[in-house]
């Protein structure tokens, strides 16, 4: 059993089985996938078959889990949190030294976010690593739900649909990719800045801004900084 510190008492399983899963990316992406239209687009024909993924997927029996790590001991961890009645996925933050991971983002009835920003997804995608999730589309994919930026630049959409492409059945990856970038989760898409050191954003549901009274602590934001932007 897989073990994260903080989530010692759960069920955790190694979920890298669902990766080379075509339909695992629009299941894992559904938050961004807003009305009929755009599940037609991105599901196509095989609704029924990603119902039935979906149910594996959020069994309280077993908590798919994924890492992606990152340079210098950090990891961010994807979590299904399969509780009875609170379902939805967490999205972590840890290193070696920390006692627990901190939560980025949250997605689910009540969620929290966005986590990063999309200089910090790329970058994150494509630190390379030789353990847990190490392509980098995969990482991109699985990091998507936590992101929320107003300033996405025009590359945005054509790095996305490559992703989609490569793991996925989609047929127009560039109209999913430009109704992700859209939507962009739950939250409103914030606008990030630097302050002292540390991206910040202004996102009222945000742990990652420091207005907000549940923000991460100074010292976590700037590690949370310095962990997604280092190449």
């Amino acid at each position: 059993m897989l073990k994260i510190a903080g989530y010692e008492d759960v069920p955790l399983v190694d979920g890298s089985r669902f990766l080379d899963l075509p339909l695992f990316w629009p299941c894992h992406l559904g938050s961004s996938l807003w009305g009929e239209e755009a599940q037609a687009i991105a599901f196509g024909p095989d609704w029924d078959d990603a119902q039935e993924l979906y149910k594996t997927l959020s069994c309280p029996d077993e908590w798919p889990a994924f890492t992606v790590h990152l340079h210098s001991g950090y990891a961010l961890h994807v979590i299904y949190r399969n509780l009875e009645g609170e379902h939805g996925i967490d999205y972590l933050l840890s290193h070696p030294a920390w006692t627990e991971a901190v939560t980025l983002a949250t997605d689910d009835g009540h969620f929290m976010g966005p986590g990063l920003s999309w200089p910090e997804l790329e970058a994150s995608a494509d630190q390379g690593s030789t353990s847990g999730v190490t392509d980098p589309n995969a990482r991109l994919l699985l990091l998507f739900p936590m992101l929320g930026d107003a300033d996405v630049p025009e590359a945005a959409v054509p790095r996305l649909a490559s992703a989609l492409a490569e793991l996925t059945i989609v047929e127009d990856t560039a109209e999913v990719a430009r109704v992700l970038l859209e939507n962009q989760g739950q939250w409103t898409p914030a606008s990030w800045r630097e302050a002292d050191g540390t991206w910040i954003c202004d996102g009222s549901h945000s742990f990652r801004n420091p207005e907000n009274h549940f923000a991460l602590p100074a010292p976590r934001l700037a590690a949370a900084s310095s962990a997604l932007l280092r190449r």
